[in-house]
């Protein structure tokens, strides 16, 4: 899990960028596609893996507070596009691996020289000790306006962005290799980066990646439309060593708790969340909401498909009064939506929910498994899109929009009832027309479980609303020590009237 609090703090917070160092000459740059990244990672895919060399000693005094003071002189700014131009992090304690950046004009790319005298710092400043040869940690698109950024990539293999509301939340990266599977979790590191201004005028970035088992190259194209960012993604993958479980277009996020409490509070705040669901568009065009928790242990969840149309991280509640959090701004958090290209075959979406009991903690993880078992010296290419938008592609289906839970029984009864109940809300305009008809019905399956004391009903209306709720009730008695595996969808004369909700229910409060 990683400290996600100071990151978030440090990207909003900003530092340094970067130029070749005044007077540096160069030899003629060389020819550069994004051929050459592939080629590279599959001569390295053949050779043994190499560590990086260790940081300069002098990173470790580079702490939170010393990177936060940290600035940049903008006329330096190595590459501008229309509206948006490119700044870089030193190394710090916190992200202390040097990622090569290279800049690439005209189809040849020349590397970008390390100066101290690029940033702006105290006189005090760590900054100031650090070698000639130190490098860079990342970079950061950001706005010509002073809009702030829109991108920035620090850290392993993760990238980020604010779009479309400005705020910071939920992170992807490039693979996630293992993630809580028999063998240890591998974390990649971009090695190199490439950046270039394509004849549109958007931000392309091409990227080596390596561990020791798997060395990778990317090419991201980042479309930006208003607020609202789009990148498509091109991917070859080699892999030295087999793997268990490989994680394709991977987002993280933290979910601690929404509106379904399963403890007491010991927050003041109502929920606490970057993502408060996982939304499926499968290959059969089946449109699946799995709503997040925070377990008491570790659970995979394993949807299986055969080509789906994407998946994504979705912060769906947009309602401040649902977090009361001035600071976090948790209703403007984004949310990832992974639109597959091309054919990804068999395979499964895999959510993995980790226990916490803070924010600090990134604690989800929604990944793309293929059937196949990747082997030593195998390879993998693929193509996608993601997009960071305020909720998954729209649908003419009622959408889910929460999902509570309690002590089970009916209200006023004395007798002990087993279980826990569950209520679902279902939101959609096309319920509107339906409130009085007597044909809808929920469809209610549990597998390892029972469903007791079921009900439907259409929620209380609102004069000035455009669509109407449905209320969906119902006990769930697991039938042994597993949970409950439970879907539920509204249906009129067998027709799907709203997206097929889905959740673990454990047999007692997870």
């Amino acid at each position: 899990m990683l400290d996600r609090r100071a990151a978030l703090t440090l990207l909003a917070g900003g530092v340094a960028a970067a130029t070749l160092a005044p007077g540096q000459a160069h030899a003629r740059p060389a020819r550069f596609s994004f051929e050459t990244v592939q080629a590279r990672a599959r001569a390295l895919a053949n050779r043994p893996y190499v560590a990086p060399p260790p940081p300069p000693a002098e990173v470790a005094a580079m702490d939170y507070d010393a990177a936060q003071a940290v600035g940049f002189y903008r006329e330096k700014i190595p590459l501008w596009g229309g509206d948006w131009g490119i700044e870089l992090f030193p190394l710090s304690r916190g992200v202390s691996k040097t990622v090569a950046i290279h800049l690439v004009e005209d189809g040849r790319a020349r590397p970008l020289a390390y100066d101290p005298a690029l940033f702006s710092s105290p006189a005090d400043s760590p900054l100031r000790a650090l070698p000639a040869t130190a490098g860079f940690s990342g970079f950061r698109a950001i706005s010509r306006d002073d809009r702030g950024e829109w991108l920035v990539f620090h850290g392993a293999s993760y990238f980020r962005s604010p779009a479309p509301f400005g705020q910071y939340g939920l992170s992807a990266r490039a693979i996630a290799a293992d993630t809580y599977a028999v063998q240890p979790e591998e974390f990649p590191d971009w090695r190199e980066v490439w950046l270039e201004r394509d004849a549109q005028g958007r931000l392309v970035i091409h990227a080596l990646m390596e561990s020791p088992g798997i060395v990778g190259a990317y090419r991201f194209v980042n479309d930006r439309d208003g607020l609202a960012l789009t990148q498509t993604v091109q991917a070859s993958v080699f892999f030295r060593r087999a793997f268990d479980q490989m994680g394709l277009a991977p987002l993280t996020s933290m979910f601690w708790y929404g509106e379904d409490r399963a403890n007491p509070a010991v927050d003041w705040r109502p929920e606490i969340h970057d993502s408060d669901g996982l939304a499926i568009w499968t290959g059969a065009g089946e449109r699946i909401w799995r709503p997040l928790s925070s377990p008491r242990r570790v659970v995979t969840s394993v949807f299986s498909d055969e080509n789906p149309k994407g998946f994504g991280l979705i912060q769906r509640d947009r309602d401040f009064e649902h977090y009361h959090d001035d600071q976090a701004k948790a209703e403007r958090r984004p949310s990832v939506w992974v639109e597959l290209i091309g054919d990804w075959g068999k395979g499964s979406v895999r959510l993995v929910e980790i226990p916490t009991d803070s924010e600090t903690n990134d604690n989800i993880v929604a990944f793309w498994t293929p059937d196949a078992q990747v082997k030593a010296g195998s390879k993998i290419t693929l193509s996608y899109r993601l997009r960071w938008t305020a909720d998954a592609p729209d649908t003419d289906l009622a959408k889910v929009v929460a999902t509570r839970s309690g002590r089970p029984g009916e209200p006023g009864r004395d007798t002990a009832a087993q279980g826990r109940k569950v209520a679902i809300e279902f939101r959609g305009k096309n319920l509107l027309a339906l409130r009085t008809a007597i044909d809808i019905e929920a469809d209610v399956t549990a597998r390892n479980g029972q469903i007791r004391l079921l009900s439907h009903y259409p929620g209380a209306r609102h004069e000035a609303e455009t669509d109407a709720l449905w209320r969906v009730t119902f006990d769930v008695v697991c039938d042994g020590a597993e949970p409950a595996d439970v879907r539920v969808v509204l249906r009129q004369k067998g027709r799907a009237l709203s997206e097929t909700w889905t959740a673990l229910i454990f047999p007692s409060a997870p």
